[in-house]
């Protein structure tokens, strides 16, 4: 599964979903520069808004993730609470697995996320009958934010990588 942000082609399979599509007036986008992706922009709590996210189009990650544990992320943060989604075939199409991280400020590092720590929602609420994630369904992956704090936001990723079993 891995994705790295050394090819330009990378940039347009991302795009926003914005708090926009229920009002809101968030905005962000998915850049990718220097071997890096940037996930940016600014959340506003206005008109019942809050949240910003962007999503990788969508592809099958089974092959790459059928053996995985989970998800590694190398990130660097600006001190806010972001979310890493995962869609699945095993959920409705406004339902995602996530985990929230808040990574370190200004200085990179990675995470790593097993599928235990993913939770299944619905827009925010958790799904508490949901089934548990399974690797070979997942069909997408992407960065929310929704900390409920108005003002800019930049993320920074170079690498999610499929966490491996230890032999």
């Amino acid at each position: 599964m891995t994705l790295t942000f050394n090819d330009p082609n990378e940039q347009p399979r991302w795009y926003a979903v914005d708090d926009g599509v229920m009002g809101g007036q968030s905005r962000s986008q998915f850049g990718v520069i220097d071997g890096m992706g940037r996930f940016h922009g600014e959340v506003s709590l206005e008109n019942g808004g809050g949240f910003a996210s962007v999503r990788r189009e969508p592809h099958d990650f089974e092959a790459t993730l059928a053996d995985a544990q989970g998800i590694t992320l190398t990130v660097c943060g600006d001190g806010r609470t972001y979310q890493l989604r995962l869609k699945s075939t095993s959920l409705g199409d406004a339902s995602a697995y996530r985990v929230k991280f808040t990574p370190a400020q200004d200085s990179w590092e990675t995470l790593s996320f097993s599928w235990e720590d993913f939770e299944a929602v619905r827009r925010g609420t958790l799904l508490t009958d949901a089934p548990p994630i399974k690797p070979a369904d997942i069909t997408q992956v992407g960065f929310l934010i929704a900390d409920r704090t108005a003002g800019p936001f930049c993320l920074r990723v170079t690498k999610l990588d499929a966490l491996l079993k230890h032999s």
